[in-house]
């Protein structure tokens, strides 16, 4: 071999070592970047049957071998607040919400003194909102030990600015930091994962199948109320498949049990008589005298949230929309629908721009087959929607005045922040200023209608050339009360297009006491308008 090429030959062997031993020097260091390519196995679920006898050690064995795979959460998170006499005193109905005023973070104190030192408000300009730290607790529970990934609420870890983490037999207040993966608001679950890991190994939790689970079946909650750490409680399944508003205009069916539930017991977990993890403690119903239990409790069926896993692990929740809003068909008077039975959606409002608005789908629509499968319920058309994958054609059949149409829809993906934002940003505008009542009545319907004027459908920002019968007046006893409101434009009755308040009255007195009129209605809330169908029963 040449001098040359014995040189090259050298100086190649040599990067190639040296570049070798580069790498394990990293790696012992710990200075190579963490792949991001890390997945989330998905644990498995027990579906055999439950069953065989309970004796005086069936709850303390479930309690001894689970309770080390629970985890207590703290958090910290920053706030605004302004002085004390807003904090105290109160505008705005937050801290009253069901999941705040349960699992709520605690008040700061917070300075009095104004700009000059002294005390008192007198003379003091408003102040800006201030930042503070404030703290709450929660739990969580372990499922996978090897990378140490922690299911919990969103609510629980939602905004906050550190997550620290305590496992059962931690001494001297030791906790270990965790960072969101990620979280999902509508069905309040959120994957968390330690940033740093204890010496000693973690327990995992194992999956039952929720959707065994009946009323009266035996279950244990474990979990840090009020920060008493891994505290057991039992009780039984007082009803499933509830149904839980989660989020405004949007709700998911729970598993409702008695065992005791407390401020802290957030997502933990739900266990069945196997010591399977079953739910996820989410919320309970309390009242103005106690903010503690009361007997009714929810968690999220642990079916659910596990097959939203390794979208959790991705960091973001892909759902399916079709751009509509649906109701429950009626319980009395589906034959006015053209249906058999009662089944099928609603459509009660689809706002402009949206799919269903492009496919021609079209208010007092029902909607009796998706994708070729029959809807037996609202709930149960949502669930097919979300679970449909955006971008996919999906045929639409329904029923228009009594004829079935099918019809094909684009499904899009559902933005649940905007949409949440959107919903937030409503409310009744300066537009639904109630107008002057007139003497005609809708015997039966407790309503007052007036003639709509050019002037009122401008404000109202209808359609040009739009007519219709303005609501004056709803009686707060009838069952109007619960679908129509004052400034509600009614455009037809029944199928039939009415242009003013006689027609509209004419149509609502056709139809016989204890039958239900359809109507579809024009409503303004803030800055927009849609048509609304609505259906009420005629006393």
């Amino acid at each position: 071999m040449s001098t040359r090429k014995t040189t090259v030959f050298y100086v190649l062997l040599t990067a190639v070592a040296s570049f070798a031993v580069a790498l394990v020097i990293a790696s012992r260091l710990d200075m190579t970047p963490a792949s991001s390519a890390q997945t989330l196995t998905v644990p498995s679920m027990n579906s055999a049957p439950l069953g065989g006898p309970i004796d005086a050690l069936t709850f303390r064995t479930i309690a001894k071998a689970q309770s080390p795979m629970v985890v207590n959460i703290r958090t910290e998170m920053r706030t605004k607040t302004q002085d004390l006499s807003d904090f105290f005193g109160g505008g705005g109905g937050g801290a009253d919400d069901l999941f705040r005023r349960f699992f709520g973070p605690g008040a700061g104190g917070q300075d009095d003194q104004d700009d000059s030192g002294r005390g008192g408000n007198r003379g003091r300009r408003p102040q800006q909102p201030r930042e503070q730290k404030t703290q709450a607790a929660g739990t969580g529970f372990v499922i996978n030990a090897k990378d140490g990934f922690i299911l919990t609420n969103n609510h629980v870890v939602d905004d906050a600015t550190k997550i620290e983490v305590q496992f059962l037999g931690d001494e001297d207040d030791e906790a270990y930091t965790a960072k969101v993966i990620g979280k999902d608001a509508l069905t309040d679950s959120a994957l968390i994962q330690l940033t740093e890991m204890p010496k000693h190994p973690l327990a995992e939790a194992k999956f039952g199948d929720s959707s065994q689970m009946a009323a009266g079946d035996w279950v244990m909650a474990i979990g840090n109320p009020f920060g008493y750490a891994h505290t057991v409680t039992i009780g039984v399944v007082s009803a499933i498949g509830r149904s839980f508003q989660a989020l405004p205009g949007r709700s998911n069916e729970m598993i409702q049990t008695d065992a005791a539930i407390n401020p802290g017991n957030s997502g933990g977990p739900l266990l069945n008589i196997r010591g399977e993890v079953i739910g996820i403690n989410t919320a309970i119903i309390s009242n103005d005298r106690t903010s503690g239990n009361i007997g009714i409790g929810f968690a999220v069926p642990i079916n659910t949230v596990r097959e939203l896993l390794p979208q959790l692990r991705q960091g973001k929740i892909v759902r399916g929309r079709i751009g509509v809003e649906v109701q429950a068909v009626p319980r009395d008077g589906y034959e006015e629908f053209g249906l058999k039975s009662r089944m099928g959606a609603i459509v009660g409002r689809v706002p402009a721009g949206g799919a269903s608005a492009k496919a021609g789908i079209r208010a007092g629509d029902v909607i009796i087959e998706y994708n070729g499968r029959p809807i037996p319920n609202r709930d149960e058309l949502v669930k097919m929607v979300i679970a449909t994958k955006p971008g996919t054609s999906v045929p639409i059949k329904l029923l228009r005045e009594k004829q079935e149409k099918t019809l094909n829809v684009t499904v899009e993906e559902l933005d649940l922040d905007a949409e949440q934002q959107a919903l937030r940003g409503g409310g009744r505008g300066n537009n639904n200023t109630p107008p002057e009542p007139e003497e005609q009545g809708a015997a039966g319907f407790g309503l007052t209608l007036q003639n709509l004027t050019t002037q009122m459908a401008r404000r109202l920002q209808m359609p040009s050339g739009t007519a219709g019968a303005i609501v004056a007046d709803v009686d707060p006893n009838s069952d109007s009360a619960r679908v129509l409101r004052m400034g509600d434009v009614i455009l037809s009755v029944n199928g039939k297009s009415v242009t003013n308040a006689m027609e509209a009255g004419r149509e609502l007195q056709k139809i016989m006491s204890g039958r239900i009129a359809r109507i579809l209605v024009w409503r303004t809330t803030g800055d927009r308008g849609d048509e609304i169908f609505v259906t009420v029963k005629k006393e």
